[in-house]
């Protein structure tokens, strides 16, 4: 497969049509990071928000050294709640342990849901136990999508001493937290665990005594 032109697709993110810069943005997969970072920044601040979204998200997967500082500034700065949990988000795909503390700082400060999400699902995705405590507090959410992706990232981190506070859900009539919930206890490895797996194994919806089962057999690799 022949590689991108850089000049060709620098010229299309100049293009007056957004679907052509777009389309541009699109082609970088094929570029390295050092080529691809350069040309995300020109539509950075693009007047169409689906263009300056798709640019947020390329920053966490075409990784520089300069993404992060530039991914936490719009997070904690930019007048667009979208963009900014775009790039919560896309923190979460540098998984820089650096960004524990501001994802934390956003998660607490910023009043929109959606960026409190975003937070959320990426301090998952850091991997970093000090997430425990954050994470606790949003499963105390009124939004049923945080707990979601509290419970979730509470097995992300391996937080094992959690599982008697996120086994309080096994009950709920959201279908999505009960599979969530059978998704992190497959990270937790403890009596407990096992316990409420085989109960959510049982569960009336599909997807969460599938889940549940897998958490089993995944478990049960581990102890033999």
């Amino acid at each position: 497969m022949s590689q991108p032109n850089l000049e060709e697709i620098a010229s299309q993110l100049d293009s007056p049509n957004s679907r052509d810069r777009l389309l541009a943005l699109a082609s970088l997969r094929q570029v390295s990071a050092e080529d691809a970072v350069p040309l995300i920044k020109k539509v950075l601040y693009d007047e169409i928000l689906p263009v300056r979204s798709m640019a947020v998200f390329a920053l966490g997967i075409k990784q520089t050294d300069e993404c992060y500082d530039i991914l936490v500034k719009l997070m904690e700065t930019d007048d667009d709640y979208g963009i900014r949990a775009d790039a919560a988000g896309a923190l979460g795909y540098l998984a820089d342990i650096r960004a524990l503390e501001p994802l934390t700082r956003s998660f607490y400060e910023d009043t929109e849901w959606l960026v409190r999400f975003s937070a959320a699902v990426s301090l998952g995705n850091l991997k970093d136990i000090r997430a425990k405590e954050v994470l606790l507090d949003a499963l105390n959410s009124e939004e049923t999508v945080l707990q979601q992706a509290a419970i979730a990232a509470l097995g992300e981190i391996k937080a094992t001493e959690s599982v008697d506070r996120i086994l309080d859900f096994a009950s709920s009539e959201d279908w999505l937290i009960r599979q969530r919930l059978a998704e992190a206890l497959g990270n937790l490895n403890t009596q407990k665990s096992i316990s409420a797996l085989k109960f959510l194994a049982k569960d009336s919806h599909p997807q969460v005594n599938q889940a549940a089962l897998l958490s089993l057999e995944r478990l049960q690799k581990e102890t033999s």
